[in-house]
């Protein structure tokens, strides 16, 4: 079975008139702004799912600043994963800073989504500030063993829209903040996978953290899946797409250029996704 754990869907009606969404939401508008960022409905993701090959993704909105925005959002995962609940297990997102955060998440979570995420800090990096935010949404999630994805990057490298300031040391202040959270670090953790390695303390600390793959095609050798399975273990690494930013055929093609073993490609394309997020094989949760 293949898992997706990273495909974003948006409401009709943003997908035909995004520039409507503009105003108040810098972010958005930084991602979206140019016509070539595609946006794609629930339709058009499992249109995509049945051409590459996938079985069940997990699928979320995006961190909007207007709590009627995110909401709406929201409202909209929470319909498509019912309308297709053998195929899609939905995330709610939304703005951390938010004086709703904390009660949308109950909401969401209490009608049925499987976790936070995309979490996102587009305009600073993870900040003391950001990590106190955090704080009641690792609570209410620790509580019900459900995963957070928080979006990282790589803090070196070319500039593109939706990269964070964010350090290593951010990140592994965050993670380290809630050890006994099943957190997902988004498009390989921006590489502090690497650290797994270390003898003292880090080992522990990345207990319950994972990485995704979202974007690997644009950033990395197709070698960081050998590198990453080396540093942290397969069972580390969850198959995300970034969809529709790219197509999961292209994530299948650099693993067998990577030459990973049978075994690897099957923990990392779903077996892993499937024991996270407790799936059976019909895309329900256990």
């Amino acid at each position: 079975m293949i898992v997706d754990v990273h495909t974003h869907i948006f409401p009709p009606e943003v997908c035909s008139n995004r520039a409507d969404w503009f105003p108040g939401e810098e972010a958005f508008c930084l991602l979206y702004d140019s016509p070539r960022a595609r946006l794609v409905d629930a339709e058009g993701l499992i249109a995509a799912m049945d051409e590459n090959g996938v079985d069940i993704s997990v699928t979320f909105g995006f961190p909007w600043k207007k709590a009627d925005h995110f909401k709406k959002h929201n409202d909209y995962i929470l319909d498509s994963v019912a309308k297709y609940s053998k195929r899609l297990r939905g995330l709610c997102c939304g703005d951390l800073f938010a004086e709703e955060a904390e009660s949308e998440v109950e909401r969401c979570l209490d009608a049925g989504l499987s976790g936070v995420g995309e979490l996102a800090f587009y305009q600073s990096g993870i900040e003391a500030e950001g990590i106190e935010r955090l704080k009641p949404i690792m609570a209410i999630c620790r509580k019900r063993n459900l995963p957070v994805m928080i979006h990282t990057n790589e803090p070196v490298g070319h500039a593109y829209p939706g990269k964070t300031p964010n350090t290593l040391s951010q990140i592994y202040r965050m993670v380290s903040t809630f050890p006994e959270n099943k957190i997902i670090l988004a498009h390989w953790g921006g590489g502090v996978f690497l650290y797994h390695l270390m003898k003292k303390e880090v080992k522990q600390r990345f207990e319950n953290m994972y990485v995704d793959t979202a974007a690997s095609p644009f950033l990395y050798d197709p070698m960081i899946y050998k590198v990453a399975g080396l540093a942290a273990a397969p069972e580390k690494i969850l198959f995300g797409s970034d969809y529709p930013l790219i197509r999961p055929q292209r994530y299948f093609q650099e693993m067998e250029a990577a030459g990973l073993l049978p075994e690897e490609k099957q923990k990392i394309c779903g077996g892993n996704a499937v024991l996270l997020f407790n799936l059976k094989a019909d895309g329900r949760a256990v």
